[in-house]
């Protein structure tokens, strides 16, 4: 039997909401939405059937700076229609890298 249905049960049964939360180490407005959602028809949550495509797939975002490499991280927002941020965190997430080999002269 399922852990929302046991509890619910429980419930019904005539305890409290209080004693229900006790024994099952569970919120009271845990209790109450589990209640609306049997009322409506459906004790279990609505998940997500499938998981929506990433924004930017790593290997068109490895190809891309492949052919780009001087291109700025807005550049790159644009061309994949995101913001410059989103593009950072990306390219830190799957270790690609954009330095550069430009030598800096330091005078004193």
């Amino acid at each position: 039997m399922d852990f929302r249905q046991r509890v619910i049960e429980y419930y019904q049964e005539g305890h409290t909401q209080n004693e229900v939360s006790s024994v099952f180490d569970i919120h009271t407005a845990t209790i109450r939405e589990w209640e609306a959602r049997l009322a409506a028809g459906k004790l279990e949550p609505e998940y997500p059937k499938t998981r929506k495509p990433r924004k930017l797939p790593p290997d068109e975002l490895k190809r891309y700076y492949e052919e780009n490499p001087d291109a700025f991280l807005e550049e790159a927002g644009v061309h994949f229609g995101c913001s410059a941020e989103a593009v950072r965190k990306a390219l830190k997430k799957h270790k690609i890298t954009r330095k550069k080999n430009v030598k800096l002269h330091r005078t004193r």
